[in-house]
């Protein structure tokens, strides 16, 4: 009998399938089999009980949340991901000292305001997906969508600085954004841009207010109202400044 290594890749849908495959046909011993899969579920880590289920049941990688955990338990759950995991890894909002541990425990990985993907994968999904921002100031945010959506198998594009303040900007790209299958608008200030981009595309629009403006623009808040009172219906609003949140949306609805 060929001998599983439970300490190998952990399973997408397409490996369980194949583990099945070889049990039924016995090329892998049923035992070997079991202590595979009592793995699948989550691992134990001490503080972090690591999901390695969120593939099979949702299609969607895991992804480690920085703020508030130590860079040792950052490399810990990001270490248990890599080793037992069978897709691309990604660690949002990570500070300075845990991007320079995980970095020097796991080796190099994209990065992007903040977050960084490891192992990201080939783009396999086919849509179009556009992220657009109204201002430079807004960069960071989209940045953030857009790394998450090639964690996810897309190959986005990316077009910035193209707010209502100055709308010929937009009206320059204009078949850029009919022709995407889907659109994150990435905007503080007062919003406005998602409404306007919600009246030009038929797809699905994902807003993500910013904290960027002045007083008024209460750290994202004024935004964020807008975006939900907009006019173009059918969009869909995140929380402010959650890139990340946006483009697990598009993931959920580009399938």
């Amino acid at each position: 009998m060929e001998e599983l290594n439970d300490t190998g890749p952990d399973m997408d849908e397409v490996t369980l399938r194949q583990l099945i495959s070889d049990v039924r046909d016995g090329s892998v011993d049923p035992d070997d089999a079991v202590a595979r899969l009592t793995r699948l579920p989550f691992a134990d880590v001490g503080d972090a009980l690591v999901d390695h289920h969120r593939a099979i049941r949702q299609g969607m990688p895991e992804a480690v949340y920085g703020p508030g955990k130590s860079a040792d338990q950052c490399v810990t759950i990001v270490g248990e991901l890599l080793e037992h995991g069978a897709g691309p890894v990604l660690l949002t909002r990570a500070d300075v000292v845990q991007r320079a541990a995980c970095l020097d425990a796991h080796g190099s990985a994209d990065e992007a305001n903040q977050s960084m993907l490891w192992r990201r994968p080939t783009p396999t999904r086919e849509a179009n997906v556009l992220v657009i921002t109204a201002g430079t100031s807004d960069l960071p945010v989209a940045h953030e969508a857009r790394l998450t959506l090639q964690a996810h198998g897309f190959d986005p594009s990316l077009i910035s600085d193209v707010g209502v303040s100055g709308l010929h900007r937009l009206l320059a790209r204009v078949d850029d954004i009919t022709g995407a299958d889907a659109v994150i608008v990435v905007a503080g200030m007062e919003g406005a841009l998602a409404s306007v981009i919600g009246g030009l595309t038929s797809g699905p629009v994902v807003a993500v207010p910013t904290s960027v403006g002045y007083g008024a623009g209460l750290e994202g808040v004024t935004a964020l109202l807008s975006m939900h009172a907009s006019c173009a219906s059918g969009i869909s609003v995140v929380g402010i400044d959650n890139g990340f949140g946006a483009a697990c949306a598009i993931a959920r609805s580009c399938r």
